[in-house]
Formats: structure tokens, sequence, C-alpha cells
């Protein structure tokens, strides 16, 4: 947390200020023009801080998301013609003395960002007894210009252009109000509150409810990785996550017993079906009025201990549910009622009794705790580390992080938190609830690295070893087709590690009565959950989950019918892949890459691509482009809010009492980005970029393509990520450009790589001279390989074995 104060600058008692009125300062200038004190400051040569206030106003701003220390920037200042400029050598920002108006533009001269000259307004607001501003900053964007982010909507754009978005956190929506844009900068409002984001024919503005002053930050990336490499170095680096994070995972609302959970491992380990993590759901604590009491209440549960052992033994790993609220039953809501740690706001579950709708008459009692608080935060560790953590639990499934509000009335905002009103700081409740697990963890234990799955997000929160979900969205095709732009907008917020309810979490419709386990048989259902999950197999997490319907894989069928069969090829394919992406995953940590990477990211130049919202990079090789409209069923309209989901006697129903052919070739329109040649991965089909083909598709494959000059390990067959070691990987090599991979290694799950403890082998594709080159090993970890053997595999079946020592080798074609 970083604190910086603005204090009152003189007036000098004339009506327009002249351009040498101002105050040079050790990281930039201040300045005041009608009404408003101004101050820039360069945290880097390519990011500059923007704090307005009314003039002579005081206060203290108290920055969470933002971690960066400033850097000593050499920068020059001069005075000209009513204008202020300040030149870093990366940019330049000039201040417009008689509008207060600040233009952006490269080193070269190139306007990048104009604030409006309208701007900015402060209007005086009472927050909950304190005097405080709603504040408004409006810019100028040209009318082409692309801009992406602001967290996780579900609007299904991918250009976040021409609308009107009010920005608060909720179930299935994450927000930050933050965004780039296809210029190479971006801009990061850094405020808490409820903001209305606003882009028009006029405008693009941030409108905050409660604001003591403007702040945001300006950053030239010059790209989109830039961009994200900025905002990572101030808002925090990405941690590296265990390997088996990015293997299978099964869950459900809910297994009902230790034995059920058990039994889901014990039932992919019979089948031979590769699976890494079981997620056990609510309700192991008893009842509502012990809801997230952080202990094992519920008699089906009996034997925690033996449960999360069996897991283990079987080589697989146990996430758990944990909430940010408490029912009045519970060790943590009565040490924290006590202390004034919790909030009177409507939350779920709101009865005590397990009906819907609730029972108003038996109220749960549950209250969301203050997460703002430090030592309320110590209190939610101490109770899940002495009841959960100790046990050996791998991991936390952090639900309810925006926290559910329900039944919203406007009092509600004036609740007081430990850092202000909860209308003052409602946007970051997950990032605080979130960091207070992700940082007692880290302080008890550096063997297990801190993995988190949560609901809700704001920048920052990448710091956290935390991987967002998309939340309670519907079974429905619609709702496939708007994870992906949710997904790519969210991580080029900057946080990359991310995920969806493989086959969407309300799945009622598809039954044919509640709960009897029809719907998995529903043809309608198979083919969006086996397009989910092929989808969900190029994200960093691959999980199932959701109610009403069955997600195991033996719910689907056995083995040699279509729809099992392309279950469990897509998982399969995950694993072959996992060298990849743990590679991918340094790669994000160590140089601030990006796992799902929005075509516009890669291929900038080529305009088709930058509102193209159903295909995506995965890592810099994989194109991956979903099928995301129904082949072999018809796709039927259904609207499914969180509200109506968990209604599930009055559940619209959808049958289809059509026979299906799920062998059937069909085909599906992909687009190519120019600027490279593609590979189709399963036939090795060569296609040259910018243009649209029509691909044959089939059930069992996704549409896959492979940039060539990529280098790309496959692993072997396993059953969980550990089980063999990389020594006989299958490097596959796409020609026609050169190319670069860096293999990484370390141990797997635990903080050593911090400390050096891992290994880097570098290879590179030489195009004109068909040769390969695996460069000297970098690095070293305990339990290394000192020796191994790579296939390498040319697109055109060419392949050589190289038995390698650690030592430079060139493999010629």
């Amino acid at each position: 947390m970083r604190t910086c104060s603005l204090f009152l600058i003189l007036c000098l008692g004339v009506s327009t200020l002249l351009a040498q009125d101002y105050q040079k300062t050790s990281s930039g200038v201040k300045t005041s023009q009608g009404g408003i004190d101004l101050e820039l400051q360069f945290i880097t040569p390519s990011v500059v801080r923007v704090v307005k206030a009314p003039q002579g106003h005081v206060y203290t701003k108290e920055s969470v998301s933002v971690i960066a220390k400033p850097q000593k920037v050499n920068f020059q200042t001069t005075a000209k013609d009513y204008q202020i400029i300040l030149s870093s050598g990366s940019i330049k920002v000039c201040v417009n003395t008689q509008t207060g108006a600040i233009t952006y533009q490269t080193s070269k001269g190139e306007i990048l960002l104009t604030e409006k000259e309208t701007g900015p307004k402060f209007i005086d607001f009472n927050d909950a007894g304190v005097k405080t501003y709603t504040a408004y900053q409006p810019f100028l964007l040209d009318k082409e210009e692309g801009i992406y982010g602001l967290g996780q909507l579900q609007n299904g754009k991918m250009i976040q252009r021409n609308m009107t978005k009010n920005l608060i956190q909720g179930n299935v929506e994450d927000v930050s109000p933050f965004f780039q844009s296809t210029k190479g900068y971006g801009l990061f409002w850094d405020n808490y509150s409820p903001t209305l984001f606003t882009d028009n024919e006029s405008e693009t503005s941030f409108r905050s409810e409660v604001a003591d002053c403007i702040d945001y930050y300006f950053m030239y990336g010059a790209n989109a990785d830039g961009v994200i490499a900025q905002m990572r170095y101030l808002t925090g680096e990405v941690p590296m996550f265990p390997l088996w994070t990015y293997g299978f995972w099964q869950s459900k609302e809910r297994y009902k017993s230790q034995e059920e959970t058990v039994g889901v491992v014990k039932k992919y380990r019979e089948l031979g079906v590769p699976l890494d993590g079981i997620i056990q759901d609510w309700q192991y604590w008893g009842n509502n009025y012990l809801w997230n009491a952080m202990e094992f209440k519920n008699p089906s549960f009996s034997d925690p201990q033996r449960m999360i052992n069996e897991v283990h033994n079987m080589n697989a790993h146990m996430v758990i549910s944990i909430w940010s609220s408490f029912g009045p039953m519970t060790k943590p809501y009565k040490e924290m009622d006590k202390r004034g740690m919790l909030f009177n706001i409507s939350t779920w579950p709101q009865s005590g009794l397990e009906t819907w709708p609730p029972e108003m008459d038996y109220p749960s009692g549950v209250r969301v705790y203050d997460a703002y608080n430090p030592e309320a935060r110590n209190i939610y560790w101490k109770y899940l580390n002495e009841g959960i953590f100790q046990k050996g639990m791998d991991g936390w499934w952090m639900d309810s992080t925006e926290p559910d509000h329900l039944d919203w009335k406007p009092e509600d905002m004036d609740t007081k938190t430990f850092l202000g009103s909860f209308r003052k700081v409602r946007n970051i409740y997950p990032l605080m609830t979130v960091g207070g697990v992700y940082t007692h963890q880290r302080a008890v234990s550096n063997d297990k690295r801190v993995f988190i799955l949560t609901r809700s997000g704001f920048v920052g929160q990448q710091r956290y070893g935390a991987n967002v979900w998309t939340g309670d969205v519907a079974s429905t095709w619609e709702s496939l087709r708007n994870q992906i732009p949710a997904g790519l907008n969210f991580s080029l917020c900057g946080m990359p590690h991310w995920n969806s309810d493989i086959g969407g979490f309300f799945a009622g419709h598809y039954n044919k009565s509640w709960n009897d386990g029809s719907g998995s048989k529903n043809p309608m259902f198979q083919e969006l959950y086996v397009r989910w999950l092929q989808f969900g197999a190029f994200t960093p997490m691959m999980r199932s989950h959701g109610t009403d319907v069955p997600r195991e894989i033996y719910n689907f069928g056995v083995k040699g019918e279509p729809v099992y069969d392309a279950i469990e090829k897509m998982i399969k394919l995950r694993y072959s892949l996992l060298p990849y992406i743990y590679s991918t995953s340094w790669d994000v940590t160590n140089n601030q890459s990006t796992f799902m990477r929005a075509l516009v990211m890669d291929f900038v130049d080529d305009k088709k691509v930058w509102d193209i919202n159903d295909q995506y990079m995965f890592g810099k090789s994989l194109l991956v482009a979903p099928i995301v409209h129904p082949q072999y069923t018809p796709e039927k309209a259904v609207k499914v809010s969180e509200e109506e989901g968990w209604n599930r006697d009055s559940a619209k129903k959808v049958g289809n009492n059509t026979l299906t052919n799920f062998a059937e070739t069909k085909t599906t329109k992909i687009y190519l980005p120019a600027g490279a040649v593609w590979y189709d991965f399963w036939t090795n089909q060569k296609q040259v970029g910018g243009q649209e083909i029509t691909k044959e598709t089939s059930l069992d494959a996704i549409p896959l393509f492979v940039k060539a000059g990529s280098i790309i390990p496959m692993g072997p067959d396993v059953q969980y990520a550990t089980e063999k070691s990389w020594d006989q990987l299958e490097l596959r090599v796409y020609t026609g450009a050169d190319g670069s991979f860096t293999l990484y290694e370390d141990e797997f799950d635990n903080y050593n790589y911090e400390k050096g403890a891992y290994i880097e082998i570098p290879m590179k594709w030489h195009d004109s001279g068909r040769k390969l080159t695996i460069g000297d090993t970098k690095g070293s970890y305990p339990g290394m390989l000192k020796n191994r053997t790579f296939k390498v595999v040319l697109q055109d079946g060419k392949q050589k074995i190289v038995h390698y020592n650690g030592k430079k080798v060139t493999v010629s074609f």
C-alpha cells in the first residue's frame, strides 16, 4: 500500500496561467488552473500518475491496487505557448495551462490520448457523513481506435466502444476501471467506488461515485504486451502456479459426502482418464446457520483428514469452497461480531432452510465480513488455517468474493468499513479478501504454492495466486459465446489466470425433471458441453463444474461412444500440452506475458482481427477457434439469471426428441490473421494468413492452428501432471519462419524458483538453414534431469532423435 498526498497550491491571482506558472518536483510538476490542483508524477519513463482535486482540498489517497515504488526518472520540463511539456524520452506529457487538459504523445510527438477540455468535474458529495466528491474526467479517443479491458463483462463485445457501463462487482461480471488501446497505451482509473464508464461520439469518460481526488495512471507500452508489463509493474507481478493446477479439474454443485468426493477420483483412475483435482463445494460444514464455519460439521464428512489423504494417495489434489460470509453459529462470526467486523447487508444464503425461494420467516443470519480490515483478515485465516489448511488442503475456492449483495438498498452503501464507506471501496472487496488468504498462507508455508480459485477480481489480484472464474453463468450457447471475449478482455487488464464453468453453471432446462440426471444424456447439452470443454482446454484452468446436470465423463456414456470419446480426447490433449502450458506460465511470470491472447495482441497491423471475439491465441503459437454455435442440435434461446437458475421447479425446459448423429462431419468459417503462415494442428495442412477459410469439423476436434516458426513440446501420456518426468518429449517444429521457445522446469510446487531453483532450455529454429538448436541448459534445481531424449518432428513428418545432456546441440534437416 502506497500513500501520496496532494496539498494546496497557491493561486497566482490571474485568470489565465502563463506557462511558467508551475512548480517542478522531483518526479513531475504541480500547477493549478480553473480551481483545480494538478500534479503529474513520473512512475517510470513510460508511466505517469495524474492527480487532480478541487483547489485547496487537502486529503490522503491510499492505493491498494498500485504497489510500485516510483523510479528515479530523468525528464525535461519546458514551458512554451501556454503549455507545460514534460519529456521522459519515452513519452511527452503536455499540460495546457489555459484549459488544464493533458495530451499524451510518443517521444516522436504522435498523439496517443487527450483529455477533453470540458473536464474534470467535482461535485460535492456526502458519503455516509464524510465530505467528499463525485468525480468525472472525460477523454477524447480517435474514432477508429479500439480499446479493450474493463474487466470481465458478459456483453459479448471484444472492442469496448460505443457503450455505457456501470462498473460494479457482480456474480458474473468482474470490473476494473482500466482499458488499453490499439495505439499502444493504457489507462488505469485508480478508484474503487461504483464507476460509470461512457464511450460515445463526444467522449470517453469515467465518473466515480466517491473520490477524494481524481487519480489515474497513463502508461505507454507500444503494444498490448508492453501495456500489460507496465500494468503489472504498477499492481504486481504474477507468481508461478503449481503444475497440477494446469491439469483437468472435476467439480459439481455439490458432492454431498466424502465418499462421493473420493469416489469421483477413484472412478477417473479406474477409467484411465487423466485428472489432477477435485473440488468440494459448500455445505461440508453442515447447515446454513453454520455457513462457512471452516470446519467439517456435516456428518457426511466425518473424517475429513481421511478424505484428503485418500485423494492425495491417488495422486490428485483437492480444493475446497470458502466464502466471504459466516453463519451466526460459527466461531469466526462470533469473534468478528464482538469486534464490529461484520456487515449488515443481505447476502447469500438468506434463509436458514435449504429451500427455494428462501423462507424469510427463518432468516439465516449470514453476514459478510469486513475484508478491508487487516485484523479481520487475520481472524479469517486463523480459522481457515486451524480448521482446514493444517489438514493438507491444497487450495481454496473463494466463492462470493464480490461479495453477494442481495435486495440492494441505497443505505447499504453507507455501511462503514475499515477503509471508509462500502460505497467508497465497493469494487476492491475481492482484492482484499483474496489478498488476505494469499498473504497469510505465504507467511506460514513455502512448500505449497498458493492456489486460489475465485469468483471476482480487480486489477492487482494477479499478484495473489488467483484464478478468476466467470461465476454462475447459464448453460447456453449465447453464454459460451460471451465467455471468450470476457476472458480475453479480463486478460488484457493484466490478470492472466481465468476460466469458466465448463458447460455453464445453471443447466436445469436440459433436464426432463429436477436432478434426475437425464440432462447429461440430452444431445443438446452434450453438444454444448463438448464444445465448452474444448474451449476450456485452452484456458489457464480446465475445470468442469455446474449444477442440475452431472458433469463427470462417465455420465455422458462409455468409451467408444462419440460424446465420451470427444471428452476424453480433449482432456488427454490438455495433458500432452502441459510442457507448453507450464513454459507459457513461466513466460507469464518472468516476461509479463499472457495465456489467452486476443488476436489484436499479436496481429495489431491486421485490422480485421481487432474485433474478432471468438478466436484467440493460447500462448504465442496456438490459434484457437472454438465452435460456439450448435452444429448437430437446435439452439434454443434460454435466459437464466442467478435468481431464476436456483428456482429449479420453474426452470424453462428444452427437450430434443430428434435423433442426433454426432459422427457427421460439419464445417465452420475461420479467419487466419495476416502476417503469418498457419498449419492445421490435426492435419498439418498449410494455409497463408490474411484470409477466411472453411474448415471441416467433427464433434471430437476443436479448430486449432499453429503459427509457422513455432516449437511445441508435447508431453507423455499420463494420468496426472507429475506422473512422468519430461525426459522423452516430442518437439514439434512448424517450418516456414524462424522461431524460438524456452522449455521451463522447476520442482512444480514450491517457491524455490524464486531463489533460482529452475532451469530453462532455449530452443531456436533457423528456417532457411532448416536447423534446430537446443542451447545450453540455464540454471539448476534439485532432482533435475541430467540427460534426456528429444524426438524432433517437423510438420511434414521428418523426424530425428536427439540425445541431450544439457549442452548445446544442433539438429539439421
